[in-house]
């Protein structure tokens, strides 16, 4: 099945109305904006928009923001940058350099002035220009764009991009996941179409939002939190998801997972004689509705069965394997993702001590990002140190037979 085919069963492939949709600016940065109908989507100095014009619109095209209104740009292709003979050795910079001023600059941009002729009269006044190299003039050219251009580029909500967006945003918020950790996670557990799964997931549900993307909303994951109520995972609304792909989440929290808790909730059925408006009645309804999914979900945590754990928690992790292990299957996968190497490596350490975990391994991923341009090819300047560390095992079902010989 091809990446469209598979990305068109999770998510409509147009934008749609209340969806959140990741926008690249022209300086790089990634933003996320929430288009609703007949409303106006504002992105700081970049201007604002009518949603209208976004919405029903595909992902990936880049847009010009003319007023209030939006103008589809084509786009470019990668043409070869012919080095010559010039230098950087002979230029001068200095307030003389480009007589333009920042005064004659805001009368062009208030006047109407297109981006690309404010840039054109730059490079024309600059003194220096013809002295660059054909690299520098490719940068200088960009560098102006992203400060003048008023135009985005719509970024399909892949988990790729999800997770790099909110890694750029703030990694702490997912525990340093970075995508390629993150890939390692779900392959190591092995994420498939209808298997079962637990996940505790202190990482803003970025976990759980690469889990339900491989279960294609066939199977069953439970999650365990600390909130009586279902987690608001926010990575989880940036992936807009269609409504099957999730109804096979449902989640408990650390009380509800305990076999001898009784779940203290308002009464959820009354005598028919005491129910006094349909009001009530629909409240009633809604607790019925809630405590028989409690028990469903309690009932099918206690089966077992489950073909893997995945922990990316602020606690420690091997109590938390303590208290799912019964509930997992044989040869189900556990992985542990942490952003301390320590906590990595003293869980590994006890778990080698116990007979029921295969082969505890703990791997810290590594990624090196290169710049890919004609005759520009090379590691970016600035990357990410780590992306955490990553703590494997398998579960054994273990049976000792003694013999009385």
């Amino acid at each position: 099945m091809s990446t469209s085919n598979i990305n068109s069963e999770l998510r409509t492939s147009r934008i749609q109305s209340g969806d959140m949709v990741l926008v690249r600016l022209p300086n790089g940065d990634v933003r996320s904006i929430k288009p609703e109908r007949d409303s106006t989507v504002v992105i700081g100095k970049f201007g604002s928009f009518f949603a209208n014009e976004l919405i029903d619109e595909q992902y990936g095209l880049t847009f010009e923001i003319l007023g209030k209104h939006l103008k589809v740009v084509p786009p470019r292709t990668l043409q070869e940058v012919e080095d010559t003979d010039a230098t950087n050795e002979l230029i001068n910079d200095g307030e003389f350099v480009q007589p333009l001023t920042l005064e004659e600059i805001q009368a062009l941009k208030q006047s109407g002035v297109h981006a690309s002729d404010i840039i054109k009269r730059q490079i024309e006044q600059h003194a220096n220009y013809s002295l660059k190299t054909e690299y520098s003039k490719e940068k200088y050219k960009k560098r102006k764009e992203a400060k003048y251009s008023k135009s985005f580029t719509t970024i399909e909500p892949t988990l790729f991009n999800v997770c790099e967006y909110w890694f750029i945003k703030d990694q702490n918020r997912i525990r340093d996941i970075r995508i390629d950790s993150l890939s390692q996670i779900l392959n190591l557990a092995n994420i498939r179409p209808g298997g079962k799964y637990l996940a505790i997931d202190d990482a803003s549900g970025i976990v759980v939002s690469g889990i339900l993307e491989r279960l294609g909303g066939e199977g069953k994951l439970i999650t365990i939190c600390d909130t009586d109520s279902p987690p608001a995972y926010p990575v989880m609304s940036q992936m807009n998801f269609k409504t099957g792909i999730t109804t096979v989440l449902a989640s408990l929290n650390w009380a509800t997972c305990q076999k001898d808790y009784t779940p203290v909730l308002p009464p959820s059925e009354l005598p028919s004689d005491q129910i006094r408006s349909e009001r009530q009645k629909s409240r009633l309804n809604k607790r019925k509705a809630a405590l028989d999914f409690l028990n469903k979900t309690r009932d099918d945590l206690f089966a077992g069965g489950f073909d893997g754990l995945i922990v990316a928690s602020e606690y420690e992790p091997h109590s938390i394997i303590e208290k799912m292990a019964p509930y997992l299957a044989g040869s189900a996968s556990i992985v542990v993702h942490t952003p301390h190497v320590q906590v990595a490596a003293d869980l590994q350490t006890r778990l080698r001590n116990l007979p029921q975990y295969l082969c505890p391994t703990v791997t810290e991923s590594w990624l090196r990002r290169y710049q890919v341009l004609p005759g520009r090819t090379h590691p970016t300047m600035a990357m990410s140190g780590s992306g955490g560390f990553i703590m494997h095992a398998i579960k054994m079902l273990v049976a000792f037979h003694y013999s009385n010989d």
